[in-house]
């Protein structure tokens, strides 16, 4: 039987809290060892007893450090369960929505959380510790200690803390300038031609001087409640050593000892400071970057519009339809898709065929509403794109198959919200061709290494994962196009059979072309769609294809 997470966790707490007390015991130690040395020892003229008590805090640094290193390996077992979590999160809406700006979540904001979460730890963890340990001391040498290092201690805090949100909302105002002004150069530069032919040079100079402009301006709000942290760390961490030094003549007289003066000193100017810089510093810096990275993680938010379940589609409106689609990478290029009507019937089966380059790929993006066209509308069963709705009617199987580390049936069953039944998961397996590779892992709850695997493995879980949506329009991106013929024909056999289902493969074979009822043809400007019998016959671009190609497989 294995422990419930909740009871993992909170065993990785009690033990973080072991170690930390340590360090808490060092912090004490700190003042308290010091002050016993002067007051007992050096000042008494008693030198052994002095040098006892050194003896007493150095034992305790020691203590604290060994706590300190322990505290590392505690840090990551906290840690590396949300990175898990995150990463199986990006991955499933990467699976389930083809998205290709997963890639930057999965292997750049996951680590920067994971790092980041683990600093927080770290920091809040000491400056908890930290805190606790000298305050304990300086109640312990002289109670009205506390009556001048607390006050300004915990006015610092609340300052710090009423500045943490206004400044993540900041931070995150500066990202997004960033990107934007990155986003608009990016597009600038590559068609700085066309720009200049088209006279269109004061046009985009304005374009980008207002996100120059708006990036200045949110890293001057940005840099205008940093300020505010500057002023925090002032009161909470450097007030006290003030008002203790203007404060000594009263504290000596009323009964505060030189020794624990100095100790009270020590506290402030070895631990509650740096504690607090470190705090500040990093809850600063490090929670509002958290607090960005995670809110671009977290999944879009529901805008009130009620998501239809796969399967639910318009029953009269066919699969895919395309009225007068027209898209180009940039205002200034040339069309990729030019005024396309497509219209795909519910169980229909088509295959696009094309040059290299020629846009097969940005048909089934748009399709999928991954890109959106300048003009002309695009649905899916019924439902506009792009929207939640029609996105929960497709899937989308790219050329580079998404599969994470996990068992395999946790992989082929990204797209379902419950776990699939094992007999239709080795149905779906065996009508793809995943059956063999599923019997040498050990089973559907056999570990997967995305590494160990092949392109082709990789692709043919990613199809049977495809296979097992209930989403009834299926897009095959040069889905297959590390697979064999023979496996190839196999997995698109098995897409056009599934029931109620309707497949758009764009074809790297012309034996994929043969096997779809329709095929689509891309020639720029130029379109061709019918059979491939009436394509052999009246287009010569599909004639060169067929010719080119050495069929490997028969129907």
């Amino acid at each position: 039987m294995t422990a419930s997470p909740l009871r993992v966790r909170r065993a990785v707490l009690v033990r973080l809290a072991g170690w930390s007390l340590l360090e808490a015991g060092q912090t004490f130690l700190l003042g308290y060892a010091l002050a016993r040395a002067l007051d007992a020892g050096f000042l008494a003229g008693d030198a052994p007893t002095g040098l006892w008590w050194l003896a007493v805090a150095a034992a305790g640094v020691a203590a604290g450090a060994y706590g300190t290193r322990r505290v590392y390996g505690v840090v990551a077992d906290l840690v590396e369960p949300v990175r898990d979590r995150l990463v199986a999160g990006v991955v499933a809406r990467g699976v389930r929505e083809a998205d290709r700006g997963s890639l930057s979540p999965l292997t750049q904001q996951v680590e920067i959380a994971r790092d980041t979460l683990a600093g927080l730890v770290l920091v809040s963890r000491s400056f908890v510790f930290t805190v606790a340990g000298a305050l304990a001391g300086l109640c312990a040498l002289a109670p009205p200690l506390l009556l001048v290092v607390l006050p300004p201690l915990l006015a610092g805090l609340g300052l710090f803390a009423a500045a943490l949100r206004p400044l993540a909302r900041r931070q995150e105002a500066f990202l997004v300038a960033d990107e934007t002004l990155a986003a608009e150069l990016g597009e600038v530069g590559p068609g700085l031609r066309d720009i200049t032919a088209a006279g269109a040079e004061e046009q985009v100079a304005e374009r980008v001087g207002e996100r120059v402009d708006a990036e200045f301006r949110a890293a001057r709000a940005l840099a205008q409640w940093s300020a505010v942290r500057v002023a925090a760390l002032a009161v909470g961490g450097q007030l006290p050593l003030v008002l203790l030094l203007a404060a000594a003549p009263w504290l000596l007289a009323h009964g505060v000892t030189a020794g624990a003066l100095v100790g009270a000193l020590a506290y402030v100017t070895q631990s509650l400071l740096p504690a607090l810089q470190n705090l500040v510093h990093g809850l600063g810096t490090g929670g509002a970057r958290l607090t960005v990275v995670l809110r671009r993680l977290r999944p879009p938010a529901d805008t009130g519009t009620p998501v239809e379940p796969a399967g639910e589609e318009d029953a009269g409106a066919p699969a895919l339809r395309l009225s007068a689609v027209t898209f180009a990478y940039g205002p200034a290029s040339t069309p990729v898709l030019d005024a396309l009507d497509l219209v795909v019937p519910h169980g229909g089966h088509l295959a696009v065929v094309g040059p290299s380059g020629i846009g097969k790929s940005t048909l089934t993006a748009v399709a999928a509403g991954l890109l959106e066209p300048a003009h002309g509308v695009v649905r899916v069963c019924g439902h506009p794109v792009p929207g939640a709705r029609a996105a929960a009617q497709r899937v989308l199987i790219p050329q580079e198959a998404y599969v994470w580390t996990g068992t395999l049936a946790e992989n082929l069953g990204l797209l379902r919200p419950d776990p699939v039944p094992e007999p239709e998961l080795l149905a779906a397996a065996e009508a793809v061709g995943l059956t063999p590779l599923l019997e040498r892992l050990g089973g559907p709850d056999a570990p997967v290494r995305p590494e160990a695997l092949s392109a082709g493995e990789r692709q043919l879980v990613a199809l049977t994962r495809a296979y097992l949506s209930a989403a009834p329009l299926a897009l095959l991106d040069e889905a297959t196009c590390h697979l064999d013929a023979e496996a190839e024909a196999r997995a698109e056999r098995a897409f056009a059979a599934r029931p109620g289902g309707t497949l758009v493969v764009v074809a790297h074979r012309i034996d994929s072309a043969r096997r779809a009822g329709r095929i689509l043809v891309l020639d720029g400007p130029r379109t061709a769609y019918g059979t491939h019998e009436d394509l052999l016959r009246s287009c010569a671009l599909y004639q060169d294809l067929a010719a080119a190609s050495q069929p490997s497989v028969t129907r």
